[in-house]
This record gives C-alpha cells, sequence and structure tokens, in this order.
C-alpha cells in the first residue's frame, strides 16, 4: 500500500480516537472544599489560643473586579471565623499615605496576613508598594525574600494562584514529574512561580518546563508538545483545539471579560477556548470555575499559616 495511503489511515485512527476521548472539568470547588475542611481544626486550635487568624486587604480605587474578589474574600474568611478588615483608598491616594498604611499595619500583632489589591492606579509604583510589606505578613508570596525562597524550594508563602494550581493538579491526581509543562505567561504573580514551583524537585514538581510569552516565536509548536498547559496570558482564548495534543492536561488561569447580549453585558472567559479542546485533551479547568475558587482558598490557607507562626514566635518569647 502506498505510504500516503498508510498516512491516511492513521490520521483518520488519530482523529476517531481524539473524537472518544471524554475531557475532565477539573473544577475547583471539590478541592477548595476539602483544603478549607483541613483549614477548620488548624483555625479551632488557635482560637482556642485566643488567636483569630486576621487578614488585612488594602485597595486602592474602585475597579469592580477588585471589589468583586474582596467580597468573596471577606465571605469566605467569615465562613471559617477568621476576620478580614478591607481598606479602601482612593484612586489618587499617594505613595506616601498607603506606604504609612503598610507600615502601621506591619506592626499590627493581630494582623497575620497584608493583601494589596492589584492593579494599583498607574501613579503608584507597584514594586515600591508590594515591596513595603513585611515578608512575615506578605500572604500574597510577592516580597523579594519570599519569591527568592520559593526560587531555593524553601518556599515561606507561595503566590495563591500558582499555589492553586498546583492543588488542583494534585487532587485529581494529574502526573507532573516527568512530563513536559508549558506555561503560557510570564507575569510575577502567576507564570514565572509556577515555573518555579513545577521546576523543583518535589511531589507536584520535577517537570521539564517550558515558558512563553510575547517573545516566542511559534507558540504552537510548543503547546503541540505539551503533556501540561498552564494558560497564564490574559488573552481570550487564545489556545485552541488545533494547538494541543491528544491527552493533554490544561489547567486555565485566565479570566476575562468578554463583551456579549447578556443582561450583564459581559461573560467570563478563560485564556482556552474549552469547546474547542473538547474531546481531545485529557482534561481541562472551566472558566469559571476552575482556578478561581482556589485563589481565595490559598489566601486562607497562607493567613491560617501565618497566625501559626506568630502563635509559635509568641509562645517562643513567653518561654524566655
Amino acid at each position: 500500500m502506498p505510504l500516503r495511503n498508510l498516512l491516511k489511515i492513521e490520521s483518520m485512527i488519530l482523529r476517531k480516537v481524539k473524537s472518544k476521548l471524554e475531557t475532565l472539568l477539573l473544577k475547583g470547588k471539590p478541592v477548595s472544599d476539602s483544603i478549607r475542611s483541613g483549614l477548620e481544626p488548624r483555625v479551632k486550635s488557635l482560637n482556642e489560643d485566643g488567636i483569630i487568624p486576621q487578614l488585612a486587604a488594602i485597595i486602592i480605587g474602585d475597579d469592580p473586579a477588585s471589589q468583586v474578589y474582596v467580597r468573596n474574600k471577606s465571605r469566605a474568611f467569615d465562613k471559617l471565623n477568621c476576620k478580614s478588615h478591607t481598606y479602601q483608598l482612593e484612586a489618587d491616594s499617594n505613595e506616601q499615605d498607603v506606604l504609612a498604611l503598610i507600615d502601621k499595619l506591619n506592626h499590627d500583632e493581630e494582623v497575620h496576613g497584608i493583601l494589596i489589591q492589584l492593579p494599583l492606579p498607574e501613579h503608584l509604583d507597584s514594586k515600591t508598594i508590594l515591596h513595603a510589606v513585611s515578608p512575615e505578613k506578605d500572604i500574597d508570596g510577592f516580597h523579594p525574600e519570599n519569591l527568592g525562597l520559593l526560587l531555593e524550594g524553601n518556599p515561606n508563602f507561595i503566590p495563591c494562584t500558582p499555589h492553586g494550581v498546583l492543588e488542583i493538579l494534585k487532587y485529581y491526581d494529574i502526573q507532573v514529574s516527568g512530563q513536559h509543562a508549558v506555561i503560557v505567561g510570564r507575569s510575577n504573580i502567576v507564570g514565572k512561580p509556577i515555573f518555579a514551583l513545577l521546576a523543583q524537585k518535589f511531589e507536584m514538581g520535577n517537570a521539564t518546563v517550558t515558558i512563553c510569552h510575547t517573545g516566542t516565536k511559534d507558540l504552537t509548536a510548543h503547546t503541540k508538545q505539551a503533556d501540561i498547559i498552564i494558560a497564564a496570558a490574559g488573552s481570550p482564548g487564545m489556545i485552541t483545539g488545533d494547538m494541543i495534543k491528544n491527552g493533554v492536561d490544561i489547567i486555565d488561569v485566565g479570566i476575562n471579560r468578554v463583551e456579549d447580549d447578556s443582561e450583564k453585558g459581559y461573560k467570563l472567559v478563560g485564556d482556552v477556548n474549552t469547546e474547542s479542546v473538547m474531546g481531545i485533551a485529557n482534561s481541562v479547568t472551566p472558566v469559571p470555575g476552575g482556578v478561581g475558587p482556589m485563589t481565595i482558598t490559598m489566601l486562607l490557607s497562607n493567613t491560617v499559616m501565618s497566625a501559626e507562626k506568630s502563635r509559635k514566635t509568641i509562645a517562643n518569647v513567653s518561654a524566655l
């Protein structure tokens, strides 16, 4: 039989295999619920010692998405008997006032975590603001000291969204070690920390990691080689079914507002064209409902861990 005919038959078989693949939706809620259940006895233990894990969130301006996130965060903290206080500052607040508030919170022993809600107004330097947060209260893991510890493989606080991605992979028993993971996006918030985590030699790491960005010449050439794709570029539907190989696991970190004819006037979509990857990918996180629920849960987890460290410090001082 001519080689061309053999190739056609092979192509037909592959398409048939792809069409039969049942893509699993990696929903974040069961993962989040499991982690929060594990936090409950830890919070109860802290409460019994008179400690209530407390987060201070600073919002500058009136970004709608930030307001929604902070409201959801407050509800989550209340349910777990933790405190969350929001400091709402005007959009034209000057840097000195913001830094003064951060310094006050750094020295407040009842505050265990400080969250700077991004994005910041353009006139404020995000590095200056984020670096002003004490590393011991930097529950977002953005301080240079905490990022350095992460790269060293000895993290203090793991950034919330990357940590949530790892927990999803772990919960759904997706193999990471030895796999080729391709990250699309190199932000300091998601892309770079996930790169550091997946490359580490530990249970949910030890992968061969490629990071793609706006300078990558042929994105598809990389994504087609991936066993795991982490889409975190902030570009609606950029990863499509013709860019992936059969059986890949996809984590869609993107969350984008796209205008539509609904009553709200928009819908939320990820960086992955989910419909086009169904039947090809082994699994994919939905948007919304995938990584989103994990971010607040990991924020809770980091705040509780910070409170536990504070209790230990108090106990050590008392023992002197």
